[in-house]
């Protein structure tokens, strides 16, 4: 068999499987009622889809890893994924225990109103989440600008800091293997290579968990970033590195099949976080981290938007930034096709470029 069939049929397996284990645990996880309860007012609609669907994704990786053993770089992929996708399973189980009850406000006055970091048009509605939002709220209500609508439950989550020391964890997990190249762009890293390959373990992780608000979002991204990995790895006759992405690419695919908008089941961190740490976890072994890095810039970007927002240097009126373009009134599909989009096109002028200039 030749490289190029074996790399389709290694696809169409892990896409089929996927697309199995996805529906397998959507049933269970509807019959146990394991369920999303946004906290987006905005995605209110979506209360009550099953949520820990990245269990779906764990077992379609498993399944290639079996068929592929003999692929040492799938499977060190494929034990990473597992063990990534165990940190996001218990911040999915922390998650059914509500934290808080948060009260849901609607502006009543006929002018603008700013509460907490929000500015609420007349007629909109928000979440008294921040703890400034909570002090300006009584002032408001004795003012008569604001009626209190509802509630809304707030999940418990592990705290940052703990879900930092895993991700770093995991990044230690990695370099355990032994199997990642000290070279980058060239250079030889020696021992700087450890807090390099830590670094893209937490940038990645929590990129792909970030991006993953909305439908088919993330799923979306990782599929086509998988497939460009794939594609830039066969052309320059890496199949070894383009084993791991093209199963990447088959479960995030399978699994888009029912969570694409409208979804039927939702990824959670279990899924997140196994895509976040498997991707990146391809990308060193393969040694095309370079490339990875680029076709995952749109999460990236994300990321790097919300923590200027945290430090204070722009001011978005929701986090993260595919809240804030929803809250100004561009439609979630529309969101969801522009991010594959541009995704998309910085992959293939990636590709393009690396083949007609280097």
């Amino acid at each position: 068999m030749s490289n190029t069939e074996n790399l389709i049929l290694a696809f169409i397996i892990t896409f089929l499987a996927t697309v199995f284990f996805t529906y397998f645990v959507r049933k269970i996880l509807i019959d146990a009622d394991v369920t999303d309860s946004p906290i987006v007012t905005e995605h209110k609609h979506k209360t009550g889809t099953p949520t820990m669907g990245g269990l779906a994704i764990l077992l379609g990786v498993a399944l290639a890893a079996s068929i592929y053993c003999a692929e040492k770089n799938l499977v060190l992929t494929v034990l990473i994924m597992f063990s990534a996708g165990v940190v996001g399973l218990l911040d999915d189980l922390l998650g059914l225990k509500i934290k808080e009850v948060q009260k849901v406000v609607h502006n009543i006055s006929p002018k603008p109103i700013t509460i907490g970091r929000l500015t609420l048009k007349p007629g909109e509605e928000a979440r008294v989440a921040t703890e400034k939002a909570k002090k300006d709220l009584p002032d408001l209500l004795k003012q008569r600008k604001v009626d209190i609508t509802g509630e809304t439950p707030i999940k418990s989550e592990v705290k940052e800091r703990d879900k930092i020391i895993a991700q770093i964890v995991l990044g230690i997990f990695l370099i355990a293997t032994g199997a990642v190249s000290s070279m980058v762009l060239g250079f030889e890293a020696g021992l700087f290579i450890i807090p390099v390959v830590i670094f893209g373990m937490i940038g990645s992780i929590n990129s792909v968990n970030l991006i993953d608000g909305m439908d088919g979002l993330a799923a979306g991204i990782l599929t086509i970033a998988s497939a460009s990995c794939t594609i830039f790895s066969f052309i320059n006759g890496n199949i070894n590195t383009a084993i791991p992405f093209t199963i990447l690419t088959g479960v995030s695919l399978g699994f888009l099949v029912f969570n694409r908008y409208p979804a039927s089941i939702i990824m959670g961190d279990t899924g997140s976080f196994a895509l976040g740490a498997g991707y990146i976890a391809a990308g060193f072994l393969g040694d095309i981290i370079y490339f990875a890095v680029i076709a995952l810039s749109i999460p990236i970007v994300s990321v790097i938007v919300s923590l200027m927002h945290r430090a204070h240097i722009i001011k978005l009126p929701v986090e993260p930034l595919h809240h804030t373009l929803h809250y100004k009134g561009l439609s979630e599909k529309k969101i969801i096709t522009l991010y594959w989009l541009i995704t998309l096109i910085i992959c293939l002028a990636a590709i393009l470029i690396y083949q007609f200039v280097f």
